[in-house]
């Protein structure tokens, strides 16, 4: 069987995260994508001018449609932007059964730009947060969620994964990109207890959609069949990749996108002095 991925979440004009991130993310690894649009977004490098949430009923409509006739092996979820939309969504995944549920509480854009009405976030934590396999907050987003100060070390981000858990989340990776220091640390806490996965930091502002191409990485793997733990594991490679390779695009006047495609488009030869 081909593995097959669903993506729910909004939609990047300028195609650097969201929905187009997702695909490209499925595509690279070999997975075949389907989505549903929650919501459209006038964006670019730059930042978001605008957001057009999607009716929720149709919404649940797409999911149904998607459900009647593909055989998913794992879903993403993302950009939810209101709480009757996380209702819908929410009633959507009745119509898959055992399949391993990847949520990115997308609240705020790198830019700044809100992505989740502020009514909103109770719903999340109430409703999807207890469906998902795996929640992949960054340190903001994992703040928010439980309505405390952003974590500021490893035993701090530890802490928060069990509260998280303690929502109801059966598995939970808190990812340290904005935290500071040469290493990026991720900690996973699913029921097998804790790992650490760590990285080197990239120097490079071309970081725009990295948290939905991780949790895409690693729904794709799920739907390969992988492990929780395998699936993470290999989703930290990739990514820590597609930034290395981020400079070697040319997208945009401000934060570009990462490089989803770098294991695959012919790459800039190396001076031999690098």
């Amino acid at each position: 069987m081909t593995a097959i991925a669903l993506t729910i979440a909004g939609s990047d004009s300028s195609g650097g995260a969201g929905i187009q991130a997702d695909l490209k993310t499925f595509s690279a690894l070999g997975v075949y994508g389907a989505s549903a649009i929650t919501a459209l977004t006038a964006q670019n490098t730059l930042g978001v001018d605008s957001v057009h949430a999607v009716p929720a009923d149709f919404i649940l409509k797409q999911i149904e449609a998607v459900a009647r006739d593909l055989k998913v092996g794992a879903i993403k979820i993302g950009m939810l932007a209101t709480a009757a939309i996380i209702e819908a969504v929410a009633e959507g995944l009745k119509s898959f059964p055992g399949v391993p549920i990847v949520l990115d509480p997308v609240m705020v854009a790198a830019s700044g730009d809100a992505l989740l009405d502020e009514d909103a976030v109770e719903t999340l934590r109430a409703i999807l947060v207890p469906c998902a396999d795996l929640v992949t907050p960054n340190l903001p987003e994992a703040a928010k969620l439980l309505g405390g100060g952003q974590a500021k070390n490893e035993r701090e981000m530890s802490a928060q994964a069990g509260a998280l858990r303690r929502l109801g989340a059966k598995a939970v990776l808190i990812k340290g990109g904005h935290a500071d220091g040469e290493n990026s640390i991720d900690i996973l806490l699913d029921a097998e207890g804790e790992l650490r996965l760590e990285a080197p930091r990239i120097r490079t502002r071309n970081t725009h959609g990295t948290g939905c191409t991780l949790s895409s990485a690693i729904a794709a793997g799920l739907a390969k069949g992988a492990s929780l733990r395998e699936a993470v594991v290999a989703a930290k490679a990739y990514v820590t990749a597609a930034i290395e390779a981020a400079d070697e695009l040319r997208i945009g006047k401000g934060r570009g996108p990462v490089h989803h495609f770098q294991a695959l488009w012919p790459r800039p030869a190396k001076s031999k002095g690098r």
